[in-house]
């Protein structure tokens, strides 16, 4: 069978790549599960007639609850086992699934009241967002522990890559799950059946950790960021998984790296505004009805995925830009993408909007990443790593509200909004960024 460049811990063998690929789907299904039922949330929220608002709260509490818990779960994964929190996080996953797409069946079937369905729909989430989170550290652990220190970023770079490939994934295969009987909740329930079949596979044939410990080659796994639309990994993860553990601690106001901070928290919250109230904007400058709005929606978020993927795998290695320059210009890309959106009257004009949003923000996360990393030493790097990802990650505590509530005053002023923040951040960007 032929073998990746990862090594099992113990008696010198090398792992398979079956197993590599059991991991993979791991984080696959996480992310690509998540932002799958991105694009019919809006028509769902339209369908019971609940305020746009709420269904942006309901939406946020997971990605509030995995910012909180990510970095528990990392270190959680080291002292009780790898494969236990890989199959914590999967099945965490696939319980929420099940019960979000029962609360939002209730809801539209009338067995209960739109409000209602949405507070369970709520809870429901919060499950994979508490337990969901503890994929990805476990995953990155259990490939770290099994591989060679001069391999292991490479590995693990693979393995990360399955989130960005989740994003194009994810909504792609959305719409072919909204099937009669079932209907907008149907990506919630096929979901989760592909992480039980993931889970049950993990649980079959993935190595015990605990039983086959890692020996001289223990590695740790890292929180990495919520997974969502056009937000691909940064690579901040692979750092603090490779990094070696240390008790430095850092602030978030650290001279070296408050600039830095600064620009990637202020270009989260735009992307984490766009995200929310996209496909509202879909529906509504469309005139589309709830149901089969999921296909127009699935095609737009499709687009930004894509545009972000290929600034990040293909442009930015062949540009060769400063981490500066990739700030300020992704910034200045994804204003003229907002102002696209603020004029969009058809699907082709959203397309290119959210995608040329997309392809900024592609930028700009990198941008931000590295500069920070740059900016402090070798020893360092896993106190930059948690703090890239806490920044990735407090975007979607408050910008998602805000931005609906924005949205229903006039639905062209969070786009005209955001556009401006990014005019002001690139301008701001080359000022002050080294």
């Amino acid at each position: 069978m032929q073998l990746i460049a990862v090594r099992k811990g113990v008696g010198g063998t090398a792992m398979r790549r079956g197993h590599f690929l059991l991991l993979y789907a791991a984080m696959l299904v996480a992310a690509s599960g998540n932002t799958a039922v991105q694009s019919v949330m809006p028509a769902i929220g339209r369908a019971m007639a609940i305020p746009d608002v709420i269904v942006a709260i309901a939406y946020t509490i997971s990605a509030v609850l995995w910012v909180l818990l990510a970095p528990m779960w990392a270190r959680a994964s080291d002292r009780h086992g790898r494969k236990a929190l890989i199959l914590l996080g999967v099945g965490g996953f696939v319980l929420s699934s099940l019960l979000c797409g029962l609360a939002l069946e209730a809801g539209l079937s009338g067995a209960v009241g739109g409000m209602a369905a949405f507070i369970l729909f709520g809870v429901a989430r919060a499950i994979y967002g508490a337990l969901g989170s503890a994929t990805p550290s476990a995953t990155q652990a259990y490939l770290a522990s099994k591989t060679r220190r001069g391999a292991r970023v490479a590995a693990l770079s693979a393995l990360a890559s399955s989130f960005g490939l989740g994003t194009v994934i994810g909504p792609a295969m959305a719409p072919l799950f909204v099937v009669p009987v079932i209907g907008l909740p149907g990506p919630f329930f096929g979901f989760a059946m592909i992480g039980l079949a993931v889970w049950l596979s993990v649980w079959r044939w993935l190595p015990d950790d605990m039983k086959h410990g890692p020996g001289p080659r223990a590695g740790h796994g890292a929180a990495m960021s919520y997974p969502s639309i056009a937000t691909p990994t940064t690579g901040a993860s692979v750092i603090a998984s490779t990094a070696p553990r240390s008790a430095i601690r850092m602030r978030w106001n650290d001279a070296r790296i408050r600039d830095w901070i600064v620009a990637g928290v202020a270009s989260g919250h735009a992307q984490a505004a766009v995200l929310t109230y996209l496909g509202f904007l879909v529906i509504d400058r469309l005139g589309l009805a709830p149901m089969g709005s999921e296909g127009p929606i699935a095609i737009v978020l499709m687009a930004g995925a894509a545009a972000t993927l290929a600034a990040q795998w293909g442009l930015i290695p062949r540009l060769a830009m400063n981490a500066r320059a990739l700030v300020a210009i992704g910034a200045l890309i994804a204003a003229g993408g907002f102002a696209v959106l603020a004029l969009a009257t058809d699907l082709y004009s959203l397309v290119v909007g959210f995608s040329l949003a997309s392809l900024g923000f592609g930028f700009t996360r990198p941008g931000f990443t590295g500069g920070a990393s740059l900016a402090v030493s070798l020893g360092e790097q896993g106190a930059i790593a948690g703090i890239i990802t806490s920044a990735n990650g407090v975007s979607y505590i408050a910008a998602p509200t805000i931005a609906m509530l924005i949205y229903q005053l006039d639905p062209t002023l969070p786009s005209a909004l955001c556009g401006a923040g990014m005019i002001g951040l690139a301008a701001w960007a080359w000022r002050r960024l080294d």
